[in-house]
């Protein structure tokens, strides 16, 4: 493509040769081909302004760079720019030819339950007969089929593989994308140049203040996808939904089991395997069953039939995708057993999301509830104790072990989430497969295990290596053992 079309709507100054064709963008040097535009991203770790040399000589024709520099190279290309993160969105917006255009977009943000709002959502729209792409934690897919195309990052591609991602999908005829929009997205602007047609917000608790440093900026990074969406689907039992619904720009639905809203669940009923409840839509009552238990699922259940109405579904066919969904991965996964044991796997890594599930599990626990769960490495520190808090009063005991450490000491990680035990029904064993071992081998029938904070995820990852690691595989293999 033409460099000044790629730079259509991008404030930039230019200095070389402005008549030169582009083959490829990338912000890594490691990944130059012959006529790469090299986009230099000023990051928390590493500087690509730092990588101009490798790129160069790879075959970068083009480099987009928001800071002085001087080159050895005569006739380079330069573009300068304010913000290469801004500017990067739109150039591949640019690149791959507006990919969402008459394409209806659904983002769905939140703390918890992202995914499986998703993944309902997605569900919905397969039973409706349409073609639908869902991007994000778990899969990034068309329909049932997988799309062909990594990418580095756990939930919202970096923007260029995004915008690959969404010309596929538009290549492939998709009529509606469901996307998981994570607060680093919002506040990276990797979204900043895709308009929404509906949006959701589940709710907000104590996550990524890492990055966001304050609970306000974190409410901020969430509220800008509601000043890009046409529908905003709010849940306003969410002490941060009131705000969400003031600053969204279109058409607000809201959702509730608490407060009058334009959705409200009633005369709801838990059982192990499945929650059914009264739906309220615009003063309509509706009865829906879902496979899934927990309070939570229920206020999933609530986003996915707004953002649905908002699509024009009948509600026969929410109610039957609803009452037919398939197990989200690692998400309330339970293990099949023989001993008489309930085994969660759950992704629970927030304080809010692990008292949720523990909280679920105790509505239908005979017994003990043991809850194995850790902390990320290099993540926000201040929610270990917090999760040690949440964790000690719920369950009747706790085994704290490892989660993904990264660069820090596992030890020290245990250790500050020991700080916020509130009692001493807890052991620490650092070993992740010994702690799912040891909680496996303490439950008696009639018991509840759930291993949290990892989920779908196949991995751990150490300050030196990453191995294989799926808690999923791990519990079975501990219940093979004690059989």
């Amino acid at each position: 493509m033409n460099l000044l079309d790629i730079l259509k709507d991008v404030e930039y100054e230019i200095k070389g040769n402005k008549d030169i064709d582009i083959e490829y963008l990338s912000i890594d040097s490691r990944n130059i081909k012959k006529n790469t535009m090299f986009i230099c991203i000023t990051g928390f770790n590493v500087d690509g302004h730092d990588f101009i040399d490798t790129a160069l000589e790879k075959g970068a024709v083009c480099l987009v760079v928001e800071k002085e520099i001087k080159s050895k190279y005569e006739n380079l290309t330069i573009i300068k720019v304010k913000n290469s993160r801004i500017s990067m969105s739109t150039i591949a917006n640019n690149f791959y030819k507006n990919p969402t255009e008459n394409i209806k977009m659904i983002g769905v943000t939140g703390t918890n339950g992202k995914t499986s709002v998703s993944f309902y959502i997605h569900s919905i729209l397969m039973k409706y007969k349409l073609k639908v792409g869902l991007i994000g934690t778990v899969s990034t897919k068309i329909n049932k089929k997988d799309v062909p195309i990594e990418f580095a990052t756990s939930t919202t591609p970096d923007t260029i593989e995004l915008m690959q991602i969404l010309d596929y999908m538009k290549q492939n005829n998709v009529d509606n994308i469901v996307m998981e929009v994570t607060s680093h997205a919002l506040a990276l602007y990797k979204v900043e140049d895709l308009k929404f047609f509906v949006s959701v917000f589940t709710n907000l608790t104590q996550d990524h203040l890492d990055l966001h440093k304050t609970m306000e900026n974190y409410r901020n990074a969430k509220a800008k996808l509601f000043t890009k969406s046409n529908i905003s689907v709010i849940n306003i039992d969410d002490e941060y939904g009131k705000y969400m619904e003031e600053i969204a720009i279109g058409k607000v639905i809201t959702y509730s089991i608490e407060k009058d809203s334009d959705i409200k669940a009633e005369n709801i009923i838990y059982s192990q395997n499945y929650s059914s409840f009264d739906v309220y839509i615009f003063g309509k009552n509706h009865k829906f069953i879902l496979p899934i238990p927990g309070i939570f699922s229920v206020y999933n259940a609530l986003a996915t039939i707004g953002v649905a109405i908002s699509l024009d579904i009948p509600i026969t066919v929410i109610q039957d995708a609803l009452e037919n969904l398939e197990t989200v991965p690692g998400r309330i996964e339970t293990i099949p057993n023989t001993m008489g044991l309930n085994i969660i796997v759950d992704y629970s890594h927030t304080p809010d999301s692990l008292k949720n599930i523990i909280l679920t599990a105790k509505e239908f626990t005979k017994n003990k509830v043991i809850t194995v769960f850790g902390c990320g490495g290099d993540r926000d520190k201040s929610k270990r104790p917090l999760m040690a808090k949440e964790s000690s009063t719920f369950s009747d005991f706790s085994v704290i072990t490892s989660d993904n450490p990264r660069t820090e000491e596992p030890t020290l990680i245990l250790k500050d989430i020991e700080k916020g035990m509130v009692n001493k029904n807890y052991i620490l064993i650092e070993d992740r497969k010994e702690a799912i071992e040891f909680a496996i081998n303490m439950a008696t029938k009639y018991d509840t295990v759930i291993i949290a904070g990892k989920g779908h995820e196949t991995y751990q990852i150490f300050k030196d290596k990453t191995i294989d690691f799926d808690d999923r595989l791990v519990v079975k293999e501990a219940i093979n053992k004690k059989i």
